[in-house]
């Protein structure tokens, strides 16, 4: 099959056809939660979730202009990103299914920032919000990392091309000393 090429400034590009070249930049999936001052649980399934600094340490992500649960995040100027493992492929599913309270099946327990902590979550990222920055449809959401954990015996969930995924090992392919090289060389 042929290179599909979209030309931004030949002519207009369909939405959907854009999704599909980024579809093909496998991501992670998260949930990303939070709770307002006066209580109330918020999350939502994203894939948009990169690191930004090692020092000091921050995230971010996105969420559309539109998206309900936007004043939440907002408001609570706190928020916790959790990478989901291949065994969680539903709860990604729920989260990113519009509905009124995403918690009332489940109890979830806080973190130490008061925001919903997934439990056998691959890693988590417990965040305040320093900065929002304005980005087309989008804003991108800024935290710095107050706490985190990882689990080393889980497997990632992936998203690629409007599927879930899982990670395989090449075989005979170390990258340890390549991605030690990389995050040497960011900044």
């Amino acid at each position: 099959m042929a290179m599909q090429v979209l030309d931004f400034a030949q002519a207009e590009v369909d939405p959907r056809e854009f999704r599909n070249a980024l579809g093909r930049f496998a991501t992670g999936v998260t949930v990303i939660t939070t709770r307002t001052p006066a209580g109330k649980c918020e999350g939502m399934t994203a894939n948009s979730f990169s690191a930004l600094s090692l020092d000091p340490p921050l995230v971010l992500w996105s969420i559309k202009r539109d998206a309900p649960s936007l004043p939440s995040f907002q408001e609570a100027g706190v928020f916790t990103i959790n990478v989901l493992t291949q065994e969680q492929a539903d709860l990604s599913h729920h989260f990113a299914t519009r509905q009124l309270d995403k918690f009332s099946e489940f109890i979830v327990p806080d973190g130490q920032n008061g925001c919903p902590l997934l439990e056998n979550a691959l890693a988590f990222f417990e965040c305040r919000l320093q900065q929002t920055i304005e980005a087309g449809d989008h804003l991108i959401m800024i935290g710095e990392v107050t706490r985190a954990g990882y689990d080393e015996a889980a497997d990632p969930l992936l998203f690629s091309a409007g599927r879930y995924a899982i990670a395989a090992a090449l075989p005979n392919r170390d990258a340890r000393d390549d991605l030690a090289s990389m995050w040497e060389g960011l900044g």
